[in-house]
């Protein structure tokens, strides 16, 4: 993604999907209004675009493209006609990125693991090639940044920032380099009044050197380890002299400060896979838990509170009187907290495998929860959601993802990770073998995604392609079911959803499988998380 010299258009490239209708290709969009003006390089690209930039001298009127095919061909576009003006393979395995020169729009720089090339693009389309690092290098160049009259600063993967200069012949030579960083550095930030900010990613510090006074280091700052390192740096207020910057992390998260201030968190987001979404029962209120082991309670956008919990978590369920939340663990610990605070008030060990699904009776005085051995755990729970003792253990074959109890409490249905719908009977603990005896049985919850209700989800005859179902939920008016799958897409069926014609409507955001959506309590929005992406989107439902 690179951002236009006016400040107010933005260019990203699209990585390939699978048909043909899902080329790769490059958006210009309105940073204002997000809608997309130009799109470009339809069928030009093989695998995706790896790198794209703006020029800066003619007003940003060229584009410059690197596709991640086997060639990693560079190619130049006028981005308002769709013109390509050239392009030239550079057979560069690992290419990072690439820029234009600020003061020369026609000299284009790739860098990359062992390379640092100048393409210089003449009248006829063809390029000029000069190599800065004589490969077989090691280095791993992974940001750029220019001096005000042109110098070339790079940032390396040991840690230590060269500065390029020209000579009368128009060669380049190495002016001057120094070790910066312990470790790698992500990312360069010239500021307009001449200090250069660098960002480590391993050892999360943020430096300032002064550019005009060979490179004397200023002064230094440091992210706390709950932040992450540094993978990006950007001015608040472009070519503003106040030095305060917003930071990008490894972790998933935006902070904003200022070398002279501390740094405080404006964004936070999942850094590992994201599983665990449930929703409250009475309010607008629902909460995240993932492999970062990250619990977050949200209130619509905003971030309410986030714990750090010692345990990967892959399941959420909050308690029917809406002051308890639990959490299920890759490792098998049931941890269960204070749904206004965050604390910890009970950590149970359940078994020795992931507590991949949970969830409360309508009552609140039994919790279920499903696991990856196979097996339903029953705790019988007390102090509106606080205390718990383990009753009983049914055992099964194959591994649960979804659970739902029925109105009455007598009841349970699992998935299993091979698509079967299995039901067990709480009161005598084994699984019903015949399904015949629970068609007129009310569900409480309907987060199973296979079922009678839900059938017309499957093999709907309007789909695309197959889909496989990878989450559903009803609304609490029993109306609507929302339901995602595995190739990312997100629908809205009528409740009950009984026949293969079923029609809906559809959303695709997700490249990958969606791993829960979940009705908000008062069914206007819906709540989805990303599972391996670790996004967590937010809905509105709206009467058309």
């Amino acid at each position: 993604m690179d951002v236009h010299p006016s400040r107010e258009l933005v260019a990203s490239g699209q990585r390939a999907g699978r048909n043909r209708k899902t080329q790769a290709h490059i958006r210009i969009w309105s940073m204002e209004t997000l809608l997309t003006l130009y799109v470009f390089g339809m069928g030009e690209f093989e695998i995706g675009v790896s790198a794209v930039a703006f020029s800066q001298l003619n007003g940003g009127s060229y584009v410059l493209a690197v596709d991640g095919g086997r060639e990693r061909i560079l190619s130049v576009w006028q981005w308002q006609w769709g013109h390509l003006l050239g392009k030239v393979a550079t057979l560069q395995e690992d290419l990072t990125g690439a820029s234009f020169h600020p003061l020369d729009d026609n000299l284009l720089i790739t860098h990359g693991k062992g390379h640092l090339t100048f393409w210089t693009r003449r009248k006829d389309g063809y390029f000029e090639k000069t190599d800065i690092i004589k490969p077989p290098s090691r280095t791993h160049i992974t940001c750029l940044q220019f001096e005000q009259d042109g110098d070339v600063v790079t940032a390396d993967g040991d840690g230590f920032i060269t500065i390029y200069s020209v000579d009368s012949e128009g060669a380049y030579f190495v002016r001057m380099e120094f070790e910066a960083h312990n470790k790698g550095i992500s990312s360069l930030m010239m500021l307009s009044e001449g200090t250069l900010l660098s960002g480590g990613e391993k050892d999360r510090k943020i430096i300032a050197w002064d550019s005009l006074q060979n490179y004397k280091k200023i002064t230094e700052s440091k992210l706390s380890e709950n932040a992450g390192g540094v993978r990006s740096i950007y001015p608040q207020r472009p070519g503003r002299n106040d030095g305060n910057i917003y930071v990008g992390t490894t972790k998933n998260n935006i902070l904003e400060g200022s070398m002279q201030r501390r740094f405080n968190q404006v964004v936070f987001g999942h850094g590992r896979q994201l599983w665990g979404l449930a929703v409250h029962p009475d309010d607008e209120l629902f909460a995240t838990a993932g492999h970062d082991k990250h619990i977050a309670l949200w209130k619509k956008h905003k971030l309410l509170w986030t714990v750090l919990s010692p345990h990967e978590c892959v399941s959420l369920s909050f308690h029917p009187f809406g002051a308890a939340l639990a959490a299920g663990s890759t490792d098998g610990h049931l941890i269960v907290l204070n749904a206004e605070a965050g604390n910890t008030v009970a950590t149970v060990r359940v078994c020795g495998s992931a507590l991949s699904c949970l969830s409360y009776n309508p009552a609140g005085d039994m919790l279920a929860i499903g696991s990856q051995n196979g097996s339903v755990y029953l705790f019988r729970v007390s102090r509106d959601g606080y205390n718990y003792k383990k009753i009983n253990k049914i055992r099964g074959a194959q591994p649960l993802s979804q659970l739902d109890w029925s109105t009455d409490g007598n009841y349970i249905q699992t998935v299993t990770a091979e698509y079967d719908l299995v039901f067990w009977d709480v009161k005598a603990l084994t699984n019903e073998k015949s399904p015949i005896t629970m068609k007129d049985v009310k569900w409480y919850t309907q987060n199973c995604s296979v079922g009678f209700l839900v059938a017309g989800v499957w093999n709907n005859r309007y789909y695309p392609q197959t889909s496989v179902i990878s989450t559903v939920s009803r609304s609490a008016a029993h109306d609507l079911l929302v339901v995602g799958d595995t190739e990312g897409y997100l629908r809205l069926f009528r409740y009950p959803c009984i026949s293969q014609k079923a029609e809906y409507n559809e959303e695709k955001v997700y490249s990958m499988s969606i791993a829960a959506a979940r009705f908000l309590y008062n069914d206007r929005n819906v709540a989805t998380v990303g599972g391996s992406d670790a996004s967590l989107m937010l809905w509105q439902v709206v009467d058309e």
